[in-house]
């Protein structure tokens, strides 16, 4: 029996949600972490939730599947989410991911809205919405090399290059 493209995107978000409650970080990856990042670059990495961090593990693991070695897309990889955490060190709380992807969905327009005037419980909108040039900021501030923040601009400037693409699909598959 094959489930309608709405039922499987909900059973998909809802085991998304459910794995990102239980996100571990396994020791050899933490290994991996201090191999694969500069001290600051780390800093980064461990500035994001748990549920991030499995994200950003996640989308690594995806490209190093597929066959990508290069480092410079392997870092962009770790730090591509790292701008979903302010100055401040304020996440996007857990909880407001499904509700994100469900205003940009069906009310793009009132995700604009709460991006623009994101304040008090808009404020994980507004986040949400400038994060990939946030995570530019960040690298770039990390001294992380150039081809590193390179990808992460292109991907904010959703140029395509076939870095942005394999970072674009590994991300979006996990």
């Amino acid at each position: 029996m094959r489930l309608s493209s709405s039922r499987q995107g909900w059973f998909y978000r809802i085991r998304q949600f459910i794995t990102a409650l239980i996100a571990i970080i396994h020791l050899e990856e933490r290994v991996l972490l201090v191999q694969a990042l500069s001290d600051p670059q780390l800093l980064l990495f461990e500035r994001m939730p748990r549920f991030a961090q499995r994200h950003s593990l996640n989308v690594y693991h995806t490209l190093v599947r597929a066959g990508h070695t290069d480092p410079h897309l392997l870092q962009a990889a770790l730090l591509h989410d790292c701008g979903k955490v302010d100055e401040e060190g304020r996440a996007i709380p857990l909880i407001y991911y499904g509700l994100i992807v469900v205003v940009q969905r069906y009310a793009p327009d009132l995700y604009e809205h709460a991006a623009r005037h994101g304040r008090g419980l808009f404020y994980p909108f507004a986040l949400h919405a400038s994060h990939e040039w946030r995570s530019v900021a960040y690298a770039e501030a990390a001294g992380s090399p150039p081809e590193v923040v390179q990808i992460l601009r292109d991907y904010a400037e959703r140029r395509v290059t076939p870095f942005t693409e394999a970072l674009r699909a590994a991300d979006d598959a996990n």
